[in-house]
């Protein structure tokens, strides 16, 4: 699987405001007539799936995640009007192509960018067009050198101690180089650092950012882990995100082509 952890769909619902309000303004440099087939390539919750929805009142949306936790979650929040499916985006295929794709909080859970940029391509009606953030280079890196730094001592060196993580935040050039390998025209990537301020600290850490340090400690020490590194952090905590955009199109002429054509 490219995303190498599952989650907590309930606990990210609670806590993603601030990752809601990063999608909203991704959904922004979308636009939509309201009539297109739109895939949402790792929804989440589907928080930022609703607000795409809501804009397509004569579309539909192919909403996919690849954790069982988080369809769950987006199937009770949408409801049976928007299929959620359970599914790979390396391994994704679609039975007709999509007007376009959005992509929020994702990417950087793939190990293989390129086998996801060409799975993405291959989505894509001719003339379609790709909008996408995920975390860039440099992406919560005060966290993770906190977390680094409680992981080495005990009682987590065990489990931590020398371990990466599963994090690919890649730079905007390889991946405009990457986008245009698969295939993608009309590439832009660019960085943008957004600084955050949960409302609920220890939970957005746990779920959000430290939940993949979690899977590898015993039951017993992950709260301790997350007070350990909050208490680094300082209070009140700040999450310093650097997103990457993306921008891309596949090239051809999508001949005007909405959601029910075949």
């Amino acid at each position: 699987m490219s995303v190498s952890r599952d989650w907590d769909g309930a606990s990210y619902d609670r806590v993603s405001a601030p990752m809601e309000a990063l999608g909203r303004a991704v959904l922004e440099r979308l636009a939509l007539r309201g009539d297109e087939f739109v895939l949402d390539a790792g929804c989440g919750s589907g928080r930022v799936t609703a607000e795409l929805v809501a804009r397509l009142p004569r579309g539909r949306v192919l909403a996919v995640d690849a954790s069982p936790s988080m369809v769950a979650a987006a199937r009770a929040r949408l409801g049976p009007a928007v299929e959620v499916r359970l599914a790979d985006l390396c391994e994704l295929a679609l039975e007709a192509p999509v007007d376009a794709i959005v992509s929020t909080a994702t990417f950087h859970w793939i190990a293989d960018h390129g086998r996801l940029f060409a799975r993405l391509y291959t989505a894509l009606r001719p003339g379609g067009r790709l909008v996408a953030q995920c975390g860039g280079a440099g992406n919560v890196a005060r966290v993770h050198a906190a977390a680094e730094a409680v992981g080495a001592r005990a009682p987590y060196a065990e489990q931590l101690a020398a371990w990466r993580g599963p994090w690919h935040f890649a730079t905007p050039e390889a991946a405009r180089a990457g986008l245009e390998r698969a295939g993608f025209t009309a590439v832009e990537t660019w960085l943008q650092p957004v600084s955050v301020t949960p409302e609920h600290p220890a939970e957005y850490l746990a779920t959000i950012v430290l939940g993949a340090h979690l899977e590898r400690l015993a039951p017993d020490l992950r709260a301790g882990f997350v007070r350990d590194v909050a208490a680094r952090l300082g209070d009140p905590l700040r999450i310093d995100y650097v997103r990457l955009n993306i921008d891309a199109a596949r090239p051809g002429d999508p001949a005007g082509r909405g959601a029910g054509a075949p």
